[in-house]
């Protein structure tokens, strides 16, 4: 009996009946043994901490004017290297099915994995598991240090106060929407420059293209593009004209679902 269900698993395999937990585990094999997967993490981890001392140990709160003094958010101020850090981890996330493309590895995946929308659902998986993961650690990590360098009178954050705990969690969170975000562009687009190019446009152009809308349009579109939902995902007080954090993970978690959802249908129709 045992025979015979060994054969069947094994007949599956050969006509490409891999489930989701055998291609996930591909998937992160794939991953882990790239040395480029451990640079941009590691030149983001060291962004996010670096921009966190360069900002918080150079800040000047006794020289501030009163309105600057009620407005500073010495947790918000701790994740500027998010700015920066969300192009490499949405590069990061764009090379992870890219690469693949140019070498023509993917073809080896496919013969093996046929469903393609599969595919891409563990390589989302697993990017989102393992940029969440580092997400997190480097925002923790930037917010202690950006807090232990910032010198009095200047008021230090702690994670007890109200809003702080939900800022770290979600700095961690926004890199492994925008990997997802950029796995789905990379699927869609195929090459490697046009799918970075796509994932700058999206995070610095947009923001400018709008920019030069007027005061109204602006209040009303900006909030809804990635770079100004960080904002409201890290800011602890609040921010005119922009969504609750809340409501913004929700949006930013819908347009990941979107990008993979379009880049699945597109896998599904075109040749690899």
């Amino acid at each position: 009996m045992s025979t015979m269900a060994v054969s069947n698993r094994s007949a599956d395999r050969m006509r490409g009946g891999y489930g989701f937990r055998a291609v996930a585990g591909m998937e992160w094999e794939k991953l882990r043994t790239v040395r480029s997967t451990w640079s941009l993490l590691g030149v983001f981890t060291a962004c996010m901490i670096g921009f966190s001392l360069l900002v918080l140990g150079h800040e000047n709160y006794g020289q501030m004017s009163a309105a600057d003094r009620a407005s500073f958010d010495p947790t918000s101020d701790s994740f500027l290297g998010l700015v920066l850090g969300q192009l490499l981890i949405g590069t990061f996330g764009a090379l992870a099915i890219t690469t693949e493309f140019s070498s023509g590895t993917i073809r080896a995946t496919f013969a093996a994995a046929p469903r393609r929308p599969l595919v891409l659902a563990a390589k989302a998986a697993v990017l989102g598991a393992v940029t969440l993961a580092a997400g997190e650690i480097s925002a923790f990590a930037a917010f202690l240090a950006g807090q232990a360098v910032l010198k009095a009178p200047a008021p230090q954050a702690t994670l007890g106060q109200p809003g702080v705990l939900r800022a770290v969690l979600m700095a961690g969170a926004y890199p492994a929407l925008i990997a997802v975000i950029g796995l789905g562009i990379g699927a869609i687009i195929r090459h490697t420059a046009g799918a970075i190019c796509a994932v700058v446009s999206l995070v610095f152009v947009l923001p400018l293209l709008f920019g030069a809308l007027g005061t109204s349009v602006q209040d009303q579109t900006q909030k809804f593009l990635p770079d100004t939902m960080r904002n409201a995902l890290v800011s602890v007080k609040p921010t005119a004209h922009l969504l609750s954090p809340g409501l913004t993970l929700f949006v930013l978690s819908g347009y990941a679902l979107l990008a993979l959802a379009a880049g699945a249908w597109v896998l599904a129709r075109r040749d690899a």
